[in-house]
Order: C-alpha cells, then structure tokens, then sequence
C-alpha cells in the first residue's frame, strides 16, 4: 500500500462527517429526523442570486482567474465599505474563494514553513476544525486554546505565554462563533490585533457568521484595523449570509503583503470560483435587503428553540449569534445525549465534535423551517417525558 501523509490519520475523521454518514443511514431506513446538526438551512436561495447564475451559464465555458473576476472582488470591497465603513483596495487586497471553508484549509500553505521555527497555528477549541485540520496538512503545529464560558468562550492571545506567541505564524480567531454562537467586541479585536502585530503573527478571522447576529451588529477585523490592514486577513463567506452553502463562494479580504502570496497559492491550486457562481455573488454582495429578512427568520427560530429549552428546564451559553444553540447536556455526557435525540428523532452535535472543551455540551442549528424546530423541540420533550434522555 502506498505510504499517505501522516497529518491525515493525525487528525482522525471528521465527526462531522461521521454524523452526516449516520443521518444518512437512518434516513435510508426511512427513519423521519429532524436534524438540527449540520449548518446547512432550508431557508431557498434568494431568487436573484439564482437568476444572475442561470443567466451566467454561456454556451462555453472557460477558465476562471485564480483572484477571482475584478468586478466579483469590487462587489466584495462595496460591501466592506458600506456594513464595515472600511475602504479596501480590490485589486490587492480582496480574493474569491470557493467559500470560506476551502479558503481556510488552505491559508497555512501560504504562511507556514514546514521546517522553520515558527510553525504554530493557533486557534480556540472548541473550534470549527478545519482551523486545526488546515494546519497539519501544511506541516504547522496546531496549538489548540481551550476556551471556557467563564470568559465568554473567547480566545485571547494576550493570556498566551511568550514562547508560544514567539513560535506562532498564524492566529484563527473566528466571531460570531462556531460552534457556541458567542460574540465579541472592537476593543476586543484590536486587543488581539496589537498583540499579533508585536509579535508578527498573521491575524485571521473566520466572519463565515458576520451578518447573523440578532440585537447588536457583529462587528469586523476588518474595523479594528481602519487604514492599516497591516497582518490582518478576513474570510467572509456568502454560505450563511445569502443562503449559498452549495454556491460555495466566500471571500479573502486584508493586507496586500499577505493577499499576494494568498493570489499565488491559489493559481496553483485550480480552486478558484466559476464565472457564474461569481456573478451570483455579486448579485448577492450587493444587496442587504435579503440579508435582513434571513435575520428575522433565524431570530423566529431561535426563540421558538430558546423559549422550549427553557420549558425544559435546559440552560445554553453564548447563542448570540449565527443560526447555533450551544446547550449544555445534563449528565455531561454530550454523545450519550445526542445518541439518545437521535433515537427519538433529533439530530444534534456533541460538543466535542468541536475539540476539547466541547465536552458536555450540544450544538444545535437552526436548520428545519420554524415549525420544523417547534416539531423538535416536541419530540425532545417527549423523549424527557419517557426517560429515554438523562437528566
């Protein structure tokens, strides 16, 4: 058998995809579910996103640039300005990307040498993996922090001790958060962008859940940084924004100095997004109306699921943000806990799907319609009624 690359087994199968191979088999068994585990919505596409890709879609297809088409980046750099009031270059500053999954997966190959004495990736667990995940496959080290709810589960790098901020070349902070749907402050973000800069760590903040937040606006790094993009990197996503999880489209936005080896990388890597989904992109960058009505529709949701836990005697932390209800499990024992909804025919992630950290706690996400969570939140509380769940 031929020898694979180590940082595969290292970082063992996702759970993730674990999870959805189980749904799939019980659903195949014609098991009805109602899963609140995969952060993928029902909610449809907005209707002219849709037309601008099927009006795209030409009789030849061709390449598409690595950067991604200048008009598909100046959308981007218009939507920066007018939610952030930031103004970035987008000939040098802004990169599309298959989504922000793909972009941070392969953000390290640009920033970490193998063999070099800084090739520390940090980031919070628990955490969207991939942070963790993109690191090993370019030969960094994660370096996992765990984060807690006393401090609000935020990752502050001015509590990391010298010699790991001396042997670091890239910091994952990522808020709204995933999977706790915690959030954080300006003065936060600029906390962490003073400490990164003196010490000449790369700042990345995953915004994949910028625009679902429910009472006070989230803000960017993009903000903390005014003029000076100097070692910061934004990704933003339009998966969640603009219901466009199958679109995979997203965006690299920040420093010239650090984009431009980003621009490289990615001519190499053939990922660069298709014509017509960017100009679905732009379709959806461009307008902010859709944008609002996806908020409403996830704040129904989410007190229809906040107003039942409560019945149930259930406490949750952060969920403040983005479409995730971060509940913590009676009993601690997060797996047993959702094997025992998934019986009763509610599908949700273990908190340490997540990381370390993670443990006795479940994530919830507000996928099915409001009457499809309402449905859930019945069958969890049946299964209390009948002992099937601990407590």
């Amino acid at each position: 058998m031929p020898s694979t690359n180590p940082a595969l087994a290292e970082g063992g199968t996702n759970p993730l995809a674990l999870l959805r191979e189980e749904v799939a088999r019980r659903r195949a068994g014609g098991v009805d579910l109602r899963d609140l585990s995969i952060g993928d919505p029902d909610e449809p596409t907005p209707t002219a996103v849709r037309d601008a890709l099927r009006a795209a879609v030409g009789p030849v297809s061709s390449y598409p640039t690595g950067p991604g088409r200048l008009e598909t980046r100046e959308a981007v750099a218009r939507f920066v300005a007018r939610r952030h009031g930031v103004t970035v270059d987008p000939a040098s500053q802004v990169l599309i990307t298959s989504g922000s999954k793909e972009a941070i997966l392969h953000l390290p190959f640009a920033f970490v040498d193998p063999g070099g004495p800084r090739r520390t990736v940090v980031w919070g667990s628990p955490g969207y993996p991939t942070y963790a995940r993109g690191a090993r496959l370019a030969g960094g080290a994660p370096h996992a922090v765990v984060l807690t709810e006393a401090d609000g589960w935020r990752l502050d790098l001015t509590r990391l001790d010298e010699d790991v901020l001396a042997r670091t070349c890239i910091a994952w902070i990522g808020y709204p958060h995933n999977p706790t749907g915690a959030t954080v402050d300006l003065p936060y973000l600029r906390d962490q962008l003073a400490v990164a800069r003196a010490h000449d760590v790369v700042l990345c903040s995953d915004e994949c859940y910028q625009e679902l937040w429910f009472d006070t606006p989230a803000p960017s790094l993009l903000e903390a940084t005014g003029d000076d993009a100097r070692g910061a990197l934004a990704v933003l996503s339009l998966s969640k924004r603009s219901g466009m999880t199958g679109y995979r489209s997203g965006a690299i936005v920040g420093d010239a100095s650090l984009v431009a080896p980003l621009r490289r990388l990615r001519e190499d890597t053939g990922t660069a997004s298709p014509d017509f989904v960017q100009a679905a992109a732009r379709a959806a960058w461009d307008d902010d109306a859709h944008v609002v009505e996806r908020r409403a529709t996830f704040a129904a949701k989410r007190a229809v699921v906040l107003d039942a836990l409560a019945a149930l005697g259930l406490t949750w932390s952060g969920s403040a943000a983005t479409f995730y209800v971060w509940v913590r499990v009676p009993g601690g024992d997060d797996v047993a806990y959702a094997r025992g909804l998934l019986d009763a025919g509610v599908v949700a992630t273990p908190g340490r799907a997540f990381g370390t950290g993670g443990e006795g706690w479940l994530r919830l996400a507000l996928v099915p319609d409001v009457d499809g969570c309402r449905d859930a939140m019945g069958r969890w509380a049946d299964a209390l009624r009948r002992g099937q769940l601990p407590v």
